[in-house]
């Protein structure tokens, strides 16, 4: 009798088998995939905030430097340490030690790179550069430091040696001689320059010098003196004033000076005292007629070297300042004096002292 035939089981899984093992394969496999897309998000996330991290530190040093180097340049401006030219020097130097490039540098890179055309921006220079980084510092203003009046003494001897003073940019008051060869000339070149004319009487000295024609003498009478201002007058004039050529002893005698002043205040003409003794009873006299009047301060050119006349000069200045104005005689025979006006006289007028005429200021 046969025994029956085992059959062998089949390894053939079923089709519900089969489909639980794919699922759990793909699920494997997903999770791989996520594991390894998210550490590579987290590197890359490192990177950059590492990188972001450099990047800001540099810029905080860049900005520190440039600021530290434009903060020690307006140190300078504000303790009046530097001028102008060497504020802007510091700046460009500065800017080359620490390689900070400015709009000039990248405007002539980006003009090498196109065609140039009518419509092309104008190159930025490096001074409208330190313009556009540095705040404009306000202007102080200026100080009144009070009034100057230069004049000058003994035009009429020549022309030559007045021609200087006549350059001269700004208000003179010029004291011509009467009775010269050049006396009338003088006036009217004086005149066409803008200056101020008057009549530099001579009048009779302490010494017995000989003060020059049409001079006043003391043993004139009152109509010797009225006639001898006159016809000086008709010799130079136009004039606003006169002032007197040596004349220590008239301006000593109060009834010579009374004939003087009396004459000026018919003509309408103010007197100067040139102060030529400190005895002169000129202002008095002035006082008490009533005309316009005033006097010298300093002589400028007793010594005739530039550094005793701008000494001198100095002089008047302090009492401008302690005063409101000085009145300043110098005289066409000094020849250092006209180029050493004309180089300062900008000068003052930029430190705040105003330059007029005499009679801008006789009261």
């Amino acid at each position: 009798m046969k025994k029956p035939v085992k059959t062998r089981k089949s390894s053939t899984k079923t089709p519900k088998k089969q489909k639980k093992q794919g699922f759990s394969d793909a699920m494997k496999a997903f999770l791989l995939v996520g594991v390894i897309v998210a550490f590579s998000a987290l590197i890359s996330f490192a990177i950059i905030l590492i990188h972001s991290s450099l990047n800001k530190e540099k810029t905080v040093n860049e900005n520190d430097q440039q600021n530290e180097i434009y903060q020690s340049v307006f140190d300078d401006v504000e303790n009046d340490t530097v001028t102008l030219k060497e504020f802007i020097l510091n700046i460009e130097n500065d800017a080359v030690q620490n390689e900070i490039q400015f709009p000039e540098q990248n405007a002539a890179q980006l003009n090498a790179q196109k065609p140039v055309n009518n419509r092309d921006p104008v190159p930025v220079s490096s001074s409208t550069a330190v313009s556009a980084i540095i705040p404009k510092q306000p202007e102080k203003p200026v100080q009144n430091l009070g009034t100057l009046v230069f004049v000058i003494d003994d035009a009429g001897n020549n022309l030559r040696e007045l021609e200087p003073f006549l350059n001269i940019p700004g208000p003179l008051t010029i004291a011509v001689l009467p009775g010269l060869p050049h006396s009338a000339e003088a006036a009217r070149r004086i005149r066409a320059a803008g200056k101020e004319v008057i009549l530099h009487q001579p009048m009779e000295a302490i010494g017995g010098q000989n003060p020059g024609p049409g001079a006043i003498y003391s043993n004139m009478s009152e109509a010797e003196i009225k006639e001898i201002l006159a016809r000086n007058i008709a010799e130079i004039g136009p004039v606003n004033g006169i002032n007197n050529h040596q004349g220590s002893k008239i301006t000593m005698e109060k009834q010579t000076m009374q004939v003087i002043l009396s004459f000026c205040k018919e003509n309408n003409l103010y007197f100067l005292d040139s102060r030529t003794t400190s005895d002169s009873v000129a202002s008095e006299v002035a006082r008490q007629i009533g005309i316009k009047f005033t006097e010298r301060n300093v002589f400028i050119d007793n010594e005739q070297n530039k550094d005793a006349m701008l000494r001198y000069i100095g002089n008047g200045l302090t009492r401008s300042q302690r005063n409101g104005s000085a009145v300043m005689i110098g005289h066409t025979w000094s020849p250092e004096l006209a180029p050493l006006l004309k180089e300062h006289f900008p000068l003052l007028t930029e430190q705040g002292y105003t330059i007029k005429t005499a009679s801008d200021i006789v009261k």
